[in-house]
């Protein structure tokens, strides 16, 4: 069991992740933060060239149930979903909510991740 969800797209990562904050939209999902983490190595003098876009996602009503049933999943929050180029390839991925949410033990977080993860999955799927 792997603990991340990856795809290929042959899209550029920047329209990867136009498409992808727009789905990200329809199930309520809004893309609190887009960082570009090769400009940001750039700007610090770093040699990295690559294309690398971290988003963090967050959906209030789920990041509520989730800090309901217990604080320290704050932790896990916001989600991320990474869109990067990867020799010439663009891929779109994310920690997998079930795999965090697992270690809690705890069986109601487990389930509310596992329906998270699906609608993430989903709108992964639809952008790529």
């Amino acid at each position: 069991m792997s603990f991340h969800y990856t795809v290929e797209t042959s899209k550029t990562v920047d329209q990867a992740v136009s498409d992808l904050s727009n789905e990200l939209k329809t199930e309520k999902f809004g893309v609190l933060w887009d960082f570009d983490l090769s400009a940001k190595l750039q700007e610090k003098g770093m040699n990295f060239e690559t294309p690398y876009r971290v988003l963090e996602v967050c959906n209030p009503k789920e990041a509520e149930r989730v800090l309901n049933e217990d604080k320290l999943v704050g932790y896990f929050l916001p989600c991320k979903i990474v869109v990067f180029d990867d020799d010439g390839q663009t891929k779109i991925g994310m920690p997998k909510p079930t795999t965090l949410l697992n270690l809690t033990g705890k069986d109601k977080l487990c389930e509310i991740g596992y329906d998270i993860e699906k609608r993430l999955i989903s709108c992964i799927e639809k952008s790529k």
